[in-house]
């Protein structure tokens, strides 16, 4: 198994949406990236990085810079693949920045909880910006996997529930040869500030779960003694393996 991390851009928001309530009026520039497992039981992505056109149009408070280098497609044709080779597509939730690449997936087969898709198509008032790219789903010719609980969707990769951030968010731990194991926790956890600290960001379905979930992510990673990989934490990204390198063999 082959981890490639693939980088999608960069976004603004403030820090008090990084960590609720703290340094409300600072901006913070934060990277968006996806994961790439080439596995012998298929080819796999975790997260897909936001549409650019998109994200102009409806959230240009936002700030993105992305470059041509940074779509999903440059990026994965940096290690030799297409994006219509991708088996499967998981995405920790379905929120506009983890969605944005789905659609170039045309043959992928998304792997998913029925309540983050509902939740995502008939979202609550607050949560419409967060849903608002739509995209990755066309009812009737979008292939679906539905999950419940936590699964090993194959050998060495497992989904674990993280609620919390959303109804039914999803965070992975990947095992592969050689090396710890590591965990994407999507927006679960932000930053190493928020496991340290124990302060969820700004934007959540439920605090109470959100806090819940930090926690389980800790528990994981002490359990499986396991690297954990926040979402959008600047600092750490820029010294992470980044496509064409990759973590594993």
């Amino acid at each position: 198994m082959k981890i490639y991390l693939l980088d999608l851009g960069s976004l603004v928001i403030d820090r008090s949406d990084v960590l609720w309530h703290i340094d409300v009026g600072t901006p913070v520039r934060f990277p968006v990236y996806g994961v790439y497992i080439d596995h012998p039981e298929g080819k796999f992505i975790f997260d897909t990085g936001y549409d650019l056109d998109h994200v102009n149009k409806v959230l240009p408070f936002e700030l993105p810079e992305q470059s041509p280098e940074q779509t999903l497609p440059a990026q994965l044709a940096k290690i030799g693949v297409k994006p219509e080779e991708i088996d499967y597509v998981i995405n920790s939730h379905f929120h506009f920045d983890h969605v944005g690449g789905n659609r170039y997936l045309t043959n992928a087969t998304l792997i998913t909880s029925k309540h983050e898709l509902r939740s995502c198509l008939v979202p609550e008032p607050f949560e419409r910006l967060g849903y608002s790219d739509l995209s990755f789903y066309t009812r009737g010719q979008t292939k679906v996997e539905f999950i419940e609980g936590d699964v090993e969707i194959a050998k060495g990769l497992t989904l674990f529930e993280t609620p919390g951030h959303t109804i039914a968010h999803y965070s992975l731990l990947a095992e592969p040869e050689g090396r710890r194991p590591m965990i994407f926790c999507g927006d679960a956890v932000y930053t190493f500030e928020t496991l340290e600290r124990m302060i969820i960001g700004g934007f959540h379905l439920d605090p109470v779960d959100s806090v819940s979930a930090i926690k389980r992510i800790r528990q994981v990673a002490r359990e499986n003694d396991a690297e954990i990989f926040p979402s959008h934490d600047m600092e750490p990204w820029l010294t992470w393996k980044h496509a064409p390198d990759y973590y594993g063999k």
